[in-house]
């Protein structure tokens, strides 16, 4: 890519930042990387008790929007494969297939 993305965007997602970095997303051990809303809510899908944060110059309610749209983005969404295990799943898939 020839363009600059976020620190949040992993190397193999192909997709571009939808905007500045605007949230920090960390993981359990509280490493973590800024990143555009797009990227941010990618990264927090793909970590096991990860967090958000707003930047302090973030629009309103950023981390809000980061935290919801990433509980139905499943981890790693942009590999290809069958995804039938529940670590491979999006939180909401797995609230849906724990309620039938």
């Amino acid at each position: 890519m020839d363009h600059q993305r976020c620190p949040a965007a992993h190397p193999e997602d192909p997709t571009p930042c939808v905007g500045p970095p605007v949230v920090t997303v960390l993981d359990a051990a509280g490493a973590g990387a800024d990143g555009c809303e797009h990227h941010g809510a990618r990264l927090l899908a793909s970590l096991d008790r990860g967090r958000v944060y707003a930047l302090p110059d973030a629009p309103s309610g950023a981390a809000i929007r980061v935290h919801k749209a990433a509980d139905g983005i499943r981890p790693f969404c942009w590999l290809d494969g069958p995804r039938t295990d529940p670590s491979q799943l999006s939180h909401a898939e797995n609230r849906a297939r724990s309620r039938r």
